[in-house]
């Protein structure tokens, strides 16, 4: 992946990292804050505007994308490929920040 591309979105707030892990389906705006919710044991709670101007970003940026939903008045959204892309990154980043951290917790409790 191009280096610029990883620079611009690395590291994803916290935010926007649920926001894209709540996407591995369509899924429309009220049922992604459950989710982000209900995912981080209510750590995490997003309001409407916090989600509605980072799926506008999101879009913009071409990380998702609106996709047709049942109910007309509720838009839905879905990872594109670069999102999915972007979202690997930032795993495997994440990843990397707990097995340094975990190393010097087992230091500490030694």
């Amino acid at each position: 992946m191009n280096e610029k591309i990883m620079r611009k979105y690395s590291p994803l707030t916290e935010a926007t990292y649920y926001i894209l892990i709540s996407m591995i389906e369509p899924i429309h705006g009220y049922k992604l804050m459950q989710n982000v919710e209900k995912m981080t044991e209510g750590q995490v709670k997003l309001g409407p505007g916090t989600l509605y101007g980072a799926t506008s970003k999101l879009v913009k940026d071409g990380l998702i994308e609106p996709v047709e939903c049942e109910e007309e008045r509720r838009k839905s959204y879905k990872l594109t490929d670069l999102g999915k892309e972007i979202l690997k990154i930032e795993y495997k980043r994440l990843n990397l920040l707990i097995k340094n951290g975990k190393e010097i917790i087992n230091k500490l409790e030694s």
